[in-house]
């Protein structure tokens, strides 16, 4: 569901995960968060959404702005409905990976956030919520 403060993008190709990034930061620009705060959220948005695409076999990101009192965040939720992690917390150590990459993605998208959550279910998908707060 859309709203003024919150959208769903669907991430199904190449081109869905640079849409996302240009979202995250259009949002991150109107919410007035610092070029390196902008650049942190991006980052952190591509690499999930690389992975919902990647070895989720697509899904979607739900974009949320928060206002709490005088504190604004911007928070992304991914899901998709893939194999689903088997073990997250090994997961999330640097150097792991099933794909042949870098295996910075979960582990440096959570240290460029706030806020991370995660949960996984085997043979039924992945869902990571992010938070950065202004």
């Amino acid at each position: 569901m859309n709203t003024p403060n919150r959208c769903v993008l669907d991430i199904r190709t190449e081109t869905d995960v640079v849409v996302v990034r240009q979202k995250v930061r259009a949002v991150a620009v109107d919410l007035k968060f610092s070029l390196v705060e902008q650049t942190k959220m991006i980052t952190a948005a591509s690499e999930l959404a690389r992975n919902v695409l990647n070895y989720g076999g697509g899904g979607s990101v739900a974009v949320e702005v928060l206002i709490h009192g005088t504190r604004n965040g911007l928070r992304l939720t991914f899901e998709d409905q893939g194999p689903g992690i088997p073990d997250i917390a090994t997961a999330l150590k640097d150097g792991f990976t099933t794909g042949g990459g870098l295996g910075m993605g979960l582990g440096g998208a959570k240290r460029l956030v706030n806020e991370f959550e995660i949960s996984s279910r085997v043979g039924e998908g992945t869902r990571v919520v992010i938070t950065r707060w202004k």
